[in-house]
C-alpha cells in the first residue's frame, strides 16, 4: 500500500517525471548521494487538455487569462537565463541529466506500462517531480511510498505557482516548498518535510520554481532516504488549504505593475 515500507531492501528510486530543468537537478542530487536513480519520463499533457479541463471547473474566461500567463511565462525564460546560471552555478549543478541514469519513456505515469515498469525496476521509493496527478488507482498499485516535490508551502500553496502565490498574499514568509506524500488529492498528503527561502529582486514567476527546487534538495533526498530505510513519519499539514492555478495574465500584470511582484 502507499506510505508503507517495502518487504525488500532496495536503494532503488524512481524518479517520474514529464521533464525539465527542475526534475534534472533533483536527478543529479540524488544521484550524487550515491542512489540507484532511474528516470520514468512521461509526455506532458498539452496546454489545451490542460485549459479545457480548468474551463469546466473555473470557467472559460479564468481557463483562457491562466493559459495566458503559462505561455507568457515559458517566453519570458529567455529574460531568466543569468538568474538560472547564477543560481545552477551557486550549488554546483547544471543542466544536464548524468549520463549514467536510466530513462525510461512513458506515455503517462498512469498508463498500465508504467506499472508494468515498476514492476521490473522494484523501487524502494518513488519521487514525483514534475509530473500531471497520478491516479488513485495507480497510486494504489505502486509496490512503495510515492513522495511529490511541491513548489509550495502546504496546505494553503497547494497546486501550482505556490511561490508566486504566497509573495502575492503577502505571505513572504511561506514562499518555500514541501515534500509529501502522494494521496488522491492534490497536494493533499501528509508533510514530510518544508523548507522556506527569500527570493532575490530578479527572480520572478518564470524563476520561483527553480529556487525553490534547489532550496528543497537536501530534504527531498531526506525523504527519499526515509522512505527507503522505512522510516517515513508524515504530519497532517496545518492551516488553511487552498487549491491554486496560474493567475489570469492580467491579474498578473496588474499586480506586477502596481506592487511588482511578477
Amino acid at each position: 500500500m502507499p506510505g508503507t515500507a517495502p518487504e525488500f531492501s532496495s536503494r532503488t528510486v524512481v524518479v517520474m517525471t514529464a521533464g525539465g530543468l527542475n526534475p534534472t537537478i533533483v536527478v543529479q542530487h540524488l544521484a550524487k548521494s550515491g542512489l540507484d536513480v532511474h528516470i520514468v519520463l512521461e509526455n506532458p499533457e498539452g496546454k489545451g487538455e490542460i485549459t479545457r479541463r480548468r474551463a469546466k471547473k473555473l470557467g472559460w474566461v479564468e481557463a483562457l487569462g491562466q493559459l495566458g500567463t503559462m505561455i507568457a511565462a515559458r517566453v519570458l525564460r529567455r529574460l531568466s537565463d543569468r538568474r538560472v546560471g547564477q543560481l545552477l552555478a551557486a550549488h554546483d549543478l547544471d543542466r544536464a541529466l548524468p549520463e549514467t541514469v536510466p530513462i525510461h519513456p512513458v506515455t503517462s505515469i498512469n498508463a498500465a506500462e508504467t506499472r508494468d515498469l515498476v514492476d521490473q525496476i522494484q523501487p524502494g521509493a518513488i519521487l514525483l517531480v514534475s509530473t500531471r496527478l497520478m491516479s488513485a488507482r495507480q497510486l494504489a498499485a505502486m509496490p512503495c511510498s510515492v513522495i511529490n516535490l511541491h513548489a509550495g508551502i502546504n496546505p494553503n500553496y497547494r497546486g501550482q505557482m505556490g511561490g508566486y502565490w504566497s509573495l502575492r498574499e503577502n505571505d513572504a514568509r511561506n514562499f518555500g516548498a514541501t515534500l509529501h506524500l502522494v494521496d488522491a488529492g492534490t497536494d493533499t498528503g501528509g508533510t514530510l518535510y518544508e523548507v522556506r527561502t527569500r527570493p532575490e529582486r530578479t527572480d520572478f514567476i518564470s524563476t520561483y520554481p527553480l529556487l525553490l527546487t534547489i532550496s528543497a534538495l537536501e530534504i527531498t533526498r531526506r525523504s527519499v532516504e526515509d522512505a527507503l530505510e522505512a522510516r517515513l513519519s508524515p504530519q497532517v499539514p496545518q492551516g488553511p488549504s487552498a487549491l491554486r492555478f496560474p493567475p489570469t495574465l492580467w491579474s498578473w500584470i496588474w499586480c506586477g505593475i502596481t506592487r511588482r511582484i511578477w
